[in-house]
């Protein structure tokens, strides 16, 4: 079972709204560090000033949420999967650390974490990465690692409310256009 000392658990009995700005959406961003993203966000055209000013935000809240997710969408949008994945990789072990999961995602069970609750957000915020993870890694060609993923997903949530049975479409269609 997940830690009683994790993230998740001081969202218990918050709203909505307070989930939105806890720590792990946003919340105890530095006020610094929100500036930068925002600048990010309007200097995306120009590459080099967009990132600097991600790498600033990184350097005020080191391994918080919400930088880790400027710099994936930074990297997704601009078609540079390889280091997309590098964060992604970072959001999972930073999931993993905070909701005390075991260090290889592929160990992790279903017992391990409440991933079917809304608002346990660290369990879902490793469930979305994972699913990020997997779709990256079927972008690069690394099909039967996106497979494991998928599967992963699918083993921890059963209920497929993160959507992850769409890749596990897609690599099924995949695999029909080879044996043609």
């Amino acid at each position: 079972m997940a830690r009683a000392d994790t993230v998740e658990d001081e969202t218990d009995d918050l709203t909505p709204e307070a989930l939105l700005a806890s720590a792990v959406m946003g919340g105890g961003l530095p006020p610094e560090a929100q500036e930068h993203l925002w600048e990010a966000g309007l200097a995306y055209q120009q590459d080099e000033v967009a990132e600097e000013h991600l790498r600033q935000a990184e350097r005020y809240a080191p391994d918080h949420a919400a930088v880790l997710i400027g710099f994936y969408r930074f990297y997704f949008y601009k078609g540079r999967l390889s280091e997309c994945l590098e964060i992604a990789n970072r959001c999972l072990r930073k999931a993993q650390r905070e909701t005390n999961l075991p260090a290889d995602w592929r160990d992790v069970r279903r017992t391990d974490a409440e991933f079917s609750r809304y608002d346990r957000l660290m369990p879902r915020f490793f469930l979305f990465t994972l699913k990020g993870y997997a779709y990256l890694q079927m972008r690069l060609g690394n099909l039967d690692e996106g497979r494991v993923a998928v599967d992963k997903l699918l083993e921890l949530d059963p209920s497929d409310k993160v959507n992850a049975r769409l890749l596990l479409d897609i690599l099924e269609r995949a695999g029909q256009e080879d044996d043609d």
